[in-house]
């Protein structure tokens, strides 16, 4: 995911900057087309750290407004999304529980190792922690499946995407292209909550 989880985008359509915009150029378009075409699949994978098991960060040639277009997609399970919402709310409680609260930041030592937390970051760890375990067992964070385009990027069109899905594999973005591409994309509205012990609620 890019910077966590993004937000849908209010633009309005009409403030998009397609003239500027290098993901409408056919040129550019031509381009991606022979590389997706040479990885074998429908779809060219963004290298970044973000991948795993449950995001992925990934280019597609799909149609805006009628315009031929590179849609620069991240899909991600509900699953994590729902950790990611889980942490934000925590994150929020421990800033206005402690005066001098201060985000954690994990480093690394010359060998590698991470370096030990002092006893306020510790704390607000224990803190954020508890607030997660509280959150899920209320199940007061709950997520849907969901497909939102951002027409205010500077380079193609952003597509943002959860899926009730264990995980976003080659074969659920091909099958999400297509059904987006043909106009056929179904998403559940059911709403969902999931627990750390692999336990799901509906």
């Amino acid at each position: 995911m890019r910077n966590g989880l993004k937000k849908k985008s209010n633009a309005p359509k009409g403030l998009m900057k397609k003239t500027s915009n290098k993901g409408f150029d056919p040129a550019v378009i031509e381009d991606y087309k022979s590389r997706i075409k040479a990885g074998g699949n429908q779809f060219l994978l963004e290298e970044s750290e973000e991948n795993n098991d449950e995001c992925a960060h990934f280019y597609f040639i799909g149609k805006y407004e009628g315009r031929e277009v590179i849609y620069d997609a991240v899909i991600y399970t509900l699953r994590l999304q729902h950790q990611s919402e889980l942490f934000e709310i925590a994150e929020q409680k421990a800033a206005k529980h402690f005066p001098h609260y201060k985000k954690i930041v994990y480093t690394e030592d010359e060998s590698g190792n991470l370096q030990p937390l002092d006893e306020l970051e510790e704390e607000i760890g224990l803190y954020i922690a508890e607030a997660i375990m509280d959150l899920e067992e209320a199940e007061e964070v709950k997520v849907q499946e969901h497909a939102d385009v951002d027409a205010t990027l500077d380079f193609g069109v952003g597509l943002d995407a959860g899926l009730h899905t264990e995980q976003i594999s080659a074969k659920v973005i091909e099958k999400f292209i297509m059904d987006f591409n043909k106009g056929n994309l179904i998403l559940d509205p059911a709403l969902y909550s999931f627990q750390t012990e692999d336990e799901e609620g509906v």
